[in-house]
């Protein structure tokens, strides 16, 4: 028997997030009963918590989509430090939580209800080729005047974006699976007009949850803001909304703090309780 959370990430309201299944306890759990439990709960995420084998860690985080284990995700890093911490963890550094994951050491400040994972490195960044975003604009349904920039912003799921002219652009698309093509992890951003309640729109459309979309992607957020503050295309503080489409209400706060990206939001426990695995 295991400690079982099931938090919603990116709000602050149960059901409006995005949930991510956390198993407590996971150190004797093998890489194939940790993907079968995955499967299990057909959550875009299951994490594992478990002892980290770095000195600076204060635990070990392993993340499992349905069909393959990632070495970063933004929302399961926010959830699962929520539930560590809600299960009596106490970091060694109380203004720092310090996840130990695929992706190396990744530092999580905490504000309240409001937690914020540093940004990692780009695995790859720059320009898209034309031949590539033609291809991504197809599957989008977008024309080429739609478009103000693409980028790669690959930090581990495999993220290329588009910086749309609008959010009402934005979230007008009807992209489907089966038009995706080589491109199955595609981000989209597009700002609101001034004085609105957000400064931004997302959507992330993903091979990784169905295929379909997801509703409120940490990582992608996460380099999103990196490519734009550093662009000066957005403030180095923004929100940007996400879920809309989907029935959602997810908020993330992007906030740059000298050379580092913060991608912060709410976490609400929605699941507690005992699990067999």
């Amino acid at each position: 028997m295991r400690r079982f959370t099931q938090v919603d990430v990116f709000t602050d309201e149960l059901m409006f997030g995005n949930p991510v299944a956390v198993v407590h306890d996971a150190d004797q759990l093998t890489t194939e009963q940790m993907a079968d439990f995955a499967r299990w709960t057909n959550l875009s995420e299951t994490t594992f918590l478990s002892t980290p084998t770095d000195e600076r860690a204060d635990y070990q985080l392993r993340i499992f989509t349905t069909n393959t284990e990632l070495p970063f995700a933004g929302h399961p890093t926010l959830g699962s430090a929520h539930a560590w911490l809600e299960a009596g963890g106490v970091p060694q550094d109380p203004e720092m939580i310090i996840q130990q994951c695929g992706a190396g050491l990744v530092r999580i400040r905490r504000n309240r209800n409001r937690l914020a994972f540093a940004a990692p490195p780009l695995i790859r960044g720059g320009d898209v080729a034309r031949e590539d975003l033609l291809e991504i604009m197809t599957f989008l349904g977008v024309e080429h005047d739609h478009v103000l920039d693409a980028q790669w912003v690959d930090n581990g799921p495999g993220w290329v974006a588009l910086l749309l002219v609008d959010a009402e652009t934005v979230l007008s698309l009807h992209p489907t699976a089966a038009d995706a093509g080589r491109f199955t992890d595609v981000g989209v951003i597009g700002p609101h007009p001034p004085g609105s309640e957000v400064d931004f729109e997302v959507r992330a459309f993903t091979g990784l949850v169905g295929p379909g979309e997801d509703p409120v992607t940490g990582s992608l957020n996460a380099s999103l803001g990196q490519w734009l503050i550093g662009s000066e295309r957005a403030p180095s503080s923004y929100v940007a909304a996400q879920g809309t489409v989907l029935g959602r209400r997810g908020r993330v706060y992007v906030n740059q703090i000298g050379n580092d990206v913060w991608v912060g939001g709410d976490t609400v426990t929605g699941v507690s309780g005992m699990v067999h695995t």
